[in-house]
């Protein structure tokens, strides 16, 4: 948006900007922000940054948390929900030493250096990623975790389970039991508030593709984006789900992007679409290919599902996200590729028939994760596979054009399996993270305080009593 600090001080007196807002973005993908009055924003910002905390961002130990963020101000947008005028920029983070310089470990960093390591080995010099995020939009959420009460309660005006409710005015329109599938208005009461949503992404610069209701009856819905460059898109998720959250706020609605909010119903994925050009020729396609794909398609495929266990540590972290990963519910549990098959790792979209089309989707993933990682540990494992020419096929990956779930048991066995909870995928990570440093992209430190931070959350998951367990074992 900006190139010059006088630029944003003019724009800043023309709009009657008051506040200016910092956003940096922690290990676990939230942002956090940091304002100042305009008055205060200067040249001096860009040179020095802000000093902050890193160890409460989980970068850091304690004794070494001395930081300072330095604001992108090409990044700029007006924030639509501050009462008062308010500019936001997305922040670099900075390490103290003789010299104040960029930490290796910053996620944004991260994905610079990814995005350059690509080009350094001459593969490609652009990589570009299409996400598609689904999430539920609710009507209340409350939860209590203490030693003698644990509950959660969660409601959806359209949800199936409100067609008896006597208590309010019921005009019926329920969505049925995983059958909200493109559902059209009146059931979908959420239409208007997905509308609006893509209205104010498109005037900050997020392309949407389009948007619809999902299968949960229970307010699921999808908003796919446009393709766009890989920080590019990190930062563009980030602001997505801001603006999707926010926006619901206002309208009296809660969102929430965990990939298994609901028991029996879709989980939430965030299915990414990759592409690679080279002098704006698309490096995927070639008409004698499998399903249209090149070679160095073939191998990124094969470094992806190769890796896929340990990648699951960055695309999908959070103990969570492995109750979405089960069968029976188009989520995928078997590493493997194919055309058309949404039970698959890999998917090739059937309907992606050109050239500057051609690509496929990691499916797997979702919205907990930090996207610059996220992202990034993909590319990463994409370029191993090519450098190393991974045949997907040779190590046992498909193509399998059939439906996974019904195939007899003992060739299912066949196919390797995703980790089936965050743990399994921490532990694939400790044994399978070097294709992650090549190009000094991730940084082992990065790494290790990625597994150390999910290993609490395991800890603190399976230390708590469930009420499935009182069901099962309380009278034994």
């Amino acid at each position: 948006m900006f190139t010059e600090v006088n630029e944003v001080k003019s724009f800043c007196e023309e709009k009657g900007i008051e506040i200016i807002d910092f956003k940096v973005v922690d290990l676990s993908g939230r942002w956090q922000h940091l304002s100042i009055p305009v008055e205060r924003f200067s040249e001096k910002i860009l040179e020095d940054g802000i000093g902050f905390d890193g160890s409460s961002y989980g970068f850091l130990t304690v004794e070494k948390s001395d930081m300072v963020f330095k604001p992108d101000i090409t990044t700029g947008f007006v924030d639509p929900f501050c009462e008062v005028p308010t500019l936001t920029f997305i922040a670099n983070i900075y390490q103290i030493g003789d010299e104040i310089e960029r930490f290796p470990g910053d996620p944004r960093y991260i994905a610079e250096k990814a995005e350059r390591y690509l080009e350094e080995t001459g593969i490609a010099d652009k990589s570009l990623l299409g996400p598609e995020f689904e999430f539920h939009v609710l009507d209340h959420i409350s939860y209590n975790n203490t030693p003698n009460h644990q509950e959660v309660l969660i409601d959806s005006k359209q949800a199936h389970w409100n067609t008896q409710e006597k208590e309010v005015p019921n005009l019926g329109y329920k969505v049925s039991h995983q059958r909200g599938y493109h559902v059209d208005m009146p059931k979908d009461i959420t239409n208007d508030l997905r509308a609006k949503i893509t209205r104010k992404l498109e005037e900050l610069g997020v392309k949407i593709k389009y948007h619809h209701h999902e299968v949960g009856g229970p307010g699921q819905v999808e908003i796919e984006t446009q393709f766009g460059e890989l920080r590019e898109m990190a930062d563009k998720t980030l602001i997505l789900k801001y603006i999707v959250k926010n926006l619901a706020r206002e309208q009296g609605k809660t969102v929430t992007f965990m990939p298994k909010p609901l028991y029996g119903e879709a989980g939430n994925g965030m299915h990414v679409h990759i592409q690679l050009f080279n002098d704006e020729i698309p490096i995927f396609y070639d008409e004698n290919g499998y399903s249209d794909l090149s070679k160095e398609a073939l191998y990124f495929i094969g470094g992806i599902l190769k890796h896929a266990p340990a990648l699951l540590a960055f695309t999908n972290p959070s103990t969570n996200s492995y109750k979405r990963l089960v069968p029976g519910f188009e989520a995928p549990v078997s590493i493997c590729y194919a055309t058309a098959n949404r039970s698959a790792v890999i998917r090739i979209p059937g309907y992606a028939k050109k050239p500057e089309a051609k690509r496929f989707e990691f499916r797997p993933s979702d919205a907990t994760a930090n996207p610059y990682l996220a992202y990034s540990a993909l590319l990463m494992a994409g370029i191993d596979g090519i450098r190393n020419e991974i045949d997907p096929s040779l190590e046992g990956f498909g193509p399998f054009d059939v439906n996974l779930y019904e195939l007899p048991k003992e060739e299912r066995d066949k196919i390797k399996k995703l980790p089936t909870s965050l743990k399994e995928a921490l532990e694939a990570l400790e044994n399978d993270y070097e294709f992650l440093l090549q190009g000094g992209v991730f940084t082992e430190s990065l790494i290790f305080d990625q597994i150390k931070r999910l290993k609490i959350d395991v800890r603190k998951v399976n230390d708590l009593p469930h009420p499935k367990e009182f069901e099962l074992y309380y009278d034994l």
